[in-house]
């Protein structure tokens, strides 16, 4: 079997079991969904969900993120850690938005990726949920699947990326990263998979050599 059969196969597989995959992160606007996803570092969807309602009745759009202080972001963004940093990183990348980019969040890589505290995931995620574009998202649970199901190798996010991007339909390739995280969540667990109850169980190379033990 080749690795573009296998990722067909886990893409099906996939979307019986997970029909209404989205971003479990919860957001109304595209800079709601950037802020969120810059908060997620380190840090659970759940807990940011909790925090994002509170930060965005205070800062209900890019004017207010702008105006700051930068403490009071600080404030509320504390529970989901390195606050700090996040809250400076949001503060300056609302600023850049309005100067830079006429208040609109980038459309694409090369922009997004100028944006402070925003890599290749965050940016890949604004691409496929916002604009609708093909994107790879190389989150923990991508990597670690992927690597057990036989369609990538290494830890490296920008390398899984460019493999994933070799063997997955481009159409499929964002709804199939939100569905991986639902998948990693609740069968496929970085330290107990339970392949039994995988969907995925009879082709992913990791379970067929486990089975063999």
């Amino acid at each position: 079997m080749t690795e573009k059969q296998r990722a067909d196969l886990a893409v099906e597989a996939l979307k019986k079991e997970y029909p209404g995959a989205v971003c479990s992160l919860t957001y109304k606007t595209p800079l709601q969904l950037l802020i969120a996803t810059r908060l997620s570092a380190q840090c659970t969807d759940a807990r940011v969900n909790k925090v994002t309602p509170p930060l965005f009745k205070r800062f209900p759009g890019l004017d207010a993120f702008c105006a700051g202080p930068v403490g009071d972001i600080e404030d509320i963004v504390r529970p989901c850690g390195l606050y700090k940093t996040k809250a400076r990183d949001i503060f300056n990348m609302c600023r850049m938005i309005k100067e830079d980019f006429g208040g609109k969040v980038p459309d694409s890589m090369e922009q997004l990726l100028k944006l402070p505290g925003v890599g290749r995931k965050t940016a890949n995620l604004i691409l496929g949920d916002v604009y609708g574009r093909p994107a790879i998202v190389t989150d923990t649970h991508c990597i670690r699947i992927c690597g057990r199901l036989g369609l990538s190798e290494g830890k490296n996010p920008l390398k899984v990326e460019r493999q994933l991007s070799a063997v997955l339909p481009p159409e499929e390739s964002n709804a199939f990263c939100h569905r991986l995280v639902l998948h990693g969540r609740a069968v496929c667990k970085a330290r107990t998979p339970e392949c039994g109850a995988c969907c995925m169980e009879k082709f992913c190379v990791y379970a067929l050599k486990r089975s063999k033990v």
